[in-house]
């Protein structure tokens, strides 16, 4: 076990460790690190604490110092030099031609030796004229990194088509994978514009409820599945994973209507397959976060 505190560097970003040596932070304090960009100023998200060295990329970077109102002057005035520099960039990028660039965000490095600018395309992009000239401009170490569509979308926020801000830019710290595969469990429409997220893949709460989706499946037969009931054996023909109510035809009256049966109260004789449909399949990669 080894004592850290975490630090993140955007209001919703990964969390990094760091040695907090003899100090005692809480959360929400400033602090001064040193990372593989140079030195940076970040907000402590988690206490002092005690975590397994597996979680630990080594060596474990000490904590500088604490952040000083300077400091904290310094950050503020990066964040309006950071707006002038993305309005400078646009320029530059028009300038050039790059119209398959979407500049994105712009961040400068605490101590101004570096300045980060992040944009997405969907083609190779060569901007090392567009580099020179930005180098020109601002007399410091340029560094243009193309990010994903979700990077984008957590970087510039917005609201999803369930009315709230996207959960990327408020809460979720990584990108879970996920696929149609979790949509097609969940009994989802299979209609992209109903399952993408604004930044075109799927969205990242068909992750929140998979879990629960996949103990629910495996002890709730199938449609199709031979199962035995109390008024006797029966054909599954429909089901509702969420209540547990399955929907059987009975053998003894086939042409009847289906009978109504909870799911603790019917016994699997034969399981049914689910059969997956490698062509749907494709056509969602696209999408596919």
């Amino acid at each position: 076990m080894a004592r850290v505190v975490g630090v993140r560097f955007r209001e919703v970003g990964k969390v990094y460790y760091f040695d907090p040596v003899d100090d005692k932070f809480e959360k929400g304090d400033h602090v001064i690190v040193e990372t593989v960009r140079g030195i940076e100023c970040g907000e402590i998200a988690l206490e002092n604490s005690d975590v397994d060295d597996s979680q630990i990329v080594k060596p474990l970077k000490k904590v500088v110092r604490r952040a000083t109102e300077a400091d904290l002057k310094v950050v503020s005035e990066n964040r309006v030099k950071e707006q002038e520099a993305f309005d400078i960039c646009i320029e530059k990028i028009a300038e050039h031609g790059l119209d398959m660039m979407k500049l994105v965000n712009v961040e400068y490095a605490f101590d101004g030796s570096k300045i980060l600018f992040y944009y997405t395309s969907d083609v190779r992009v060569d901007f090392r004229e567009l580099v020179k000239d930005l180098a020109r401009v601002f007399r410091t170490r340029i560094e243009l990194r193309q990010i994903g569509v979700r990077d984008g979308s957590k970087m510039l926020g917005g609201l999803g088509m369930c009315g709230r801000p996207f959960c990327c830019s408020t809460f979720l710290g990584d990108f879970q994978p996920v696929s149609i595969k979790m949509a097609k469990e969940q009994g989802l429409s299979l209609n992209p514009v109903k399952i993408s997220g604004t930044c075109g893949r799927l969205m990242c709460c068909l992750k929140y409820e998979q879990d629960t989706y996949e103990h629910l499946l495996k002890i709730t037969p199938k449609q199709g599945a031979i199962v035995d009931t109390p008024e006797g054996k029966g054909v599954v023909v429909e089901t509702n994973l969420i209540s547990g109510v399955l929907k059987v035809r009975l053998d003894r009256c086939p042409e009847a209507a289906p009978h109504t049966f909870g799911r603790r109260e019917v016994k699997i004789i034969k399981d049914a397959q689910i059969k997956v449909n490698r062509s749907e399949m494709e056509a969602f990669k696209d999408i596919e976060g």
